[in-house]
């Protein structure tokens, strides 16, 4: 397995792929059309924001999205990991931990101190994040009326 970026035609699979991503990540909450999703992706890859890639010979295993963003309180820039997804058939095999570590890498190499990332209650990813030193900062809830 290599981790690397993406070329033009793997990231245009990859965003073909994200609509799949979000509604996994999001337990089915969120079902985003794929103009959406380009919309979202390619604003924050026109503020820097990439993917790496993991692949096995030329078959993509997954991705993860890394960023930049501001702390709300304290206007800090610090690093952010927007997405992370590994394709089901390839789940299980400690990709995603792989993939989140080279992310991190990636980041702490370009200066940032701090990484944050956002998932939702009920995502097994939280057990992944937690084993990597993520902690619990903030908690939105919402109410349906």
């Amino acid at each position: 397995m290599i981790i690397r970026k993406p070329n033009d035609n793997e990231l245009e699979k990859v965003i073909s792929l994200s609509p799949q991503a979000i509604l996994d990540g999001t337990l089915g909450v969120v079902k985003p059309t794929r103009e959406k999703v380009t919309q979202l992706v390619e604003s924050l890859l026109d503020r820097g924001s990439y993917y790496l890639i993991a692949t096995d010979g030329h078959e993509l295993m997954g991705w993860v999205l890394l960023g930049s963003s501001k702390d709300q309180f304290t206007n800090e820039t610090i690093g952010f990991i927007y997405e992370l997804f590994v394709l089901e058939v390839f789940r299980g095999k400690g990709i995603s931990e792989k993939l989140m570590r080279s992310g991190v890498d990636h980041l702490k190499n370009e200066g940032y101190s701090e990484v944050r990332l956002s998932v939702f209650s009920g995502n097994k990813a939280i057990e992944l994040y937690e084993k990597m030193g993520f902690k619990k900062r903030t908690l939105t809830m919402s109410l349906e009326i």
